[in-house]
C-alpha cells in the first residue's frame, strides 16, 4: 500500500503522547515514577517512617488528619528541600533503518530544584481541629542536551503539581480519632523533544530524505485545576502506641494546552497541514494510594515508627491524546504501570529538651519496566538513607534539618517510538536531598 505523507504524520504523532503523558503525568521525583514525598523536613529525617502518626508533624495536615487533635495550640510549619538528582544515560540509539543515532549521551538529565511545603493548624477546642497545607505531592524536571541519543523522546520536562489541602479532624474517645481532607490540585506541564520528521518521509519520498535528514521539534505546554479527597484515622492502644491509616483519592485532571512546533523549511510543505501548531488535551490521574503508619514511644528519649504505602500505578495503563487539528489523528501510549509498595522505619532521639536527633532507613518500589520506561522519568528501586536534627530553643520556636541519600538502582531502558527510533541502554541515577524547616507555635 501506498504511504502517503498524510498517512506517515499519523505514525509519528503516536509518539506524542509519551511527551505529554509524562510531562503531564514539579522538583524531581524521589517517591515512585513522579511522586514526591518530600512534604516535611522533620519527616524526611527520619526516612518518612510514621508519618501519619508521629505526634509532633504539622505535615499530618496532609499525611493524616486525623492526627492533627494532638498537636499543642495553633502552629505555623514551614518546610524547604532543595532535591538534586543525577541522571546520566550510557548506551545508543538507532533510527528505523537500524542506523546509529547521531548525538552523545545528553549530560546529566538531573539538576537542583526546591520543593516548599507550608502548613497551619488551628485546634477548636479539645475534639475539633482544622489544618491547611501547601505541598507539591507530584512533579519531575529533566532536561538534555540539545542533539542527543535520545533526541527523539526527550529534551526537557518539567511538570509542577502543587496542591491546596484543607483538612478536619474529630476526635471520637481517647483512643479513636478520624480526619477528612478537601484537596486542590493544579497541573502544569511544559515538555519537548525531537521528531524525526524524515523517518515519516522517507517512504512519501522515495528515500530521498532519510531517518535523521529533517529533525522537527515539538513543544507541549498544559495546565488544569481538579478535585480530590482523603480520609484518615488514628487509634491509640496503648499510651505508648499510635497508629494511623490514610487514604488519598486518585484525581482526575483534563489537561489541555498548547502543541508547537518546528519544522525545517524545505520539508514543510510535504507535511502540511499537519504538523502545524494546535490545541491538545489529554485525561491524566494522579494515583490513589493508602499508607498505614505506628509510631512507638519507648522512653522519654526514645521513639520508633514504621510506615508502609501502597501506590495504585496501576490505573496508569495508557494516555490517550486529542488533537484539535483533524489532520493530526488521536493516538494513544501504552505505559503499563504497576502498582508500588514503599516502607519505612526510623526514629527520633531526644539528647535533651533542646535537641533531637533522627534516622531512617526506606526501600521504594518503581513502576515502570524496562521497555516502557522513558527518559523523562527515568526511575528505579530506590534505597533511602536519612538523618535529621531538630533544635527546640523555646516552646514556640523549633528549626529541623534533614538530609537523605537516595541509592537508586540502574534504570534499564529498550524502548522504541512510533517513528522507529530505539534508545537502548540504562540511566545511573542517584539524588541527595536536604532540607530546613521552621515550627512557630501561638
Amino acid at each position: 500500500m501506498k504511504t502517503t505523507p498524510r498517512r506517515s504524520v499519523s505514525l509519528a504523532l503516536a509518539a506524542l503522547p509519551l511527551a505529554v503523558a509524562v510531562g503531564l503525568a514539579a522538583g524531581n521525583a524521589h517517591a515512585s515514577a513522579f511522586q514526591l514525598k518530600e512534604n516535611s523536613v522533620k519527616g524526611m529525617g527520619r526516612a518518612f517512617a510514621g508519618a501519619g502518626a508521629a505526634p509532633d508533624d504539622y505535615a499530618v495536615v496532609v499525611n493524616n488528619p486525623a492526627a492533627m487533635l494532638d498537636l499543642p495550640g495553633r502552629g505555623l510549619q514551614v518546610d524547604l528541600t532543595a532535591i538534586q538528582v543525577s541522571a546520566k544515560f550510557k548506551g545508543n540509539g538507532t533510527d528505523a533503518l537500524g542506523r546509529p543515532i547521531s548525538g552523545g549521551n545528553g549530560g546529566d538529565g538531573g539538576g537542583t530544584e526546591p520543593v516548599p511545603a507550608i502548613y497551619f493548624l488551628a485546634p477548636i477546642n479539645d475534639r475539633v481541629s482544622l489544618g491547611a497545607g501547601l505541598t507539591v505531592p507530584f512533579g519531575f524536571v529533566t532536561e538534555y542536551d540539545t542533539g542527543w541519543v535520545g533526541r527523539y523522546q526527550a529534551y526537557k520536562s518539567d511538570l509542577q503539581v502543587p496542591a491546596l489541602t484543607f483538612s478536619g479532624a474529630f476526635r471520637i474517645n481517647d483512643a479513636f480519632s478520624i480526619g477528612a481532607s478537601a484537596i486542590a490540585q493544579r497541573a502544569k506541564a511544559d515538555l519537548s523533544n525531537a521528531i524525526d520528521l524524515g523517518a515519516i518521509l522517507a517512504g512519501p519520498t522515495q528515500g530521498a530524505i532519510l531517518p535523521q535528514g529533517a529533525d522537527g521539534r515539538i513543544r507541549m505546554t498544559g495546565e488544569d485545576w481538579a478535585w480530590g479527597w482523603q480520609l484518615g484515622v488514628l487509634w491509640k492502644p496503648t499510651g505508648a502506641d499510635r497508629i494511623g491509616l490514610n487514604y488519598h483519592s486518585k484525581i482526575k485532571h483534563e489537561i489541555s494546552g498548547n502543541a508547537t512546533f518546528q519544522v525545517p523549511a524545505a520539508v514543510a510543505p510535504l507535511l502540511d497541514p499537519a504538523f502545524t501548531n494546535t490545541r491538545g488535551s489529554a485525561t491524566l490521574n494522579t494515583p490513589a494510594f493508602t499508607e498505614l503508619s505506628w509510631w512507638h514511644t519507648f522512653t522519654d528519649r526514645f521513639s520508633f515508627g514504621a510506615s508502609v504505602a501502597y501506590t495504585e500505578w496501576s490505573s496508569f495503563q495508557d494516555l490517550t491524546i486529542e488533537f484539535a487539528n483533524p489532520a493530526q489523528p488521536n493516538a494513544v501510549e501504552p505505559f503499563g504501570w504497576r502498582d508500588t509498595w514503599f516502607g519505612s522505619i526510623g526514629g527520633d532521639y531526644k539528647l535533651n529538651e533542646a535537641w533531637t536527633l533522627r534516622a531512617g532507613f526506606a526501600v521504594d518500589g518503581t513502576p515502570t519496566h524496562v521497555d516502557t520506561r522513558t527518559p523523562r522519568v527515568p526511575d528505579a528501586t530506590r534505597r533511602w538513607v536519612s538523618i535529621g536534627v531538630g533544635y527546640k530553643p523555646s516552646e514556640t520556636l523549633e528549626i529541623n534539618a534533614g538530609y537523605t541519600h537516595l541509592f537508586v538502582n540502574d534504570a534499564h531502558i529498550d524502548t522504541v517510538n512510533a517513528t522507529g527510533d530505539r534508545l537502548t541502554g540504562k540511566f545511573e541515577n542517584y539524588s541527595n536531598l536536604l532540607g530546613v524547616s521552621g515550627v512557630f507555635r501561638f
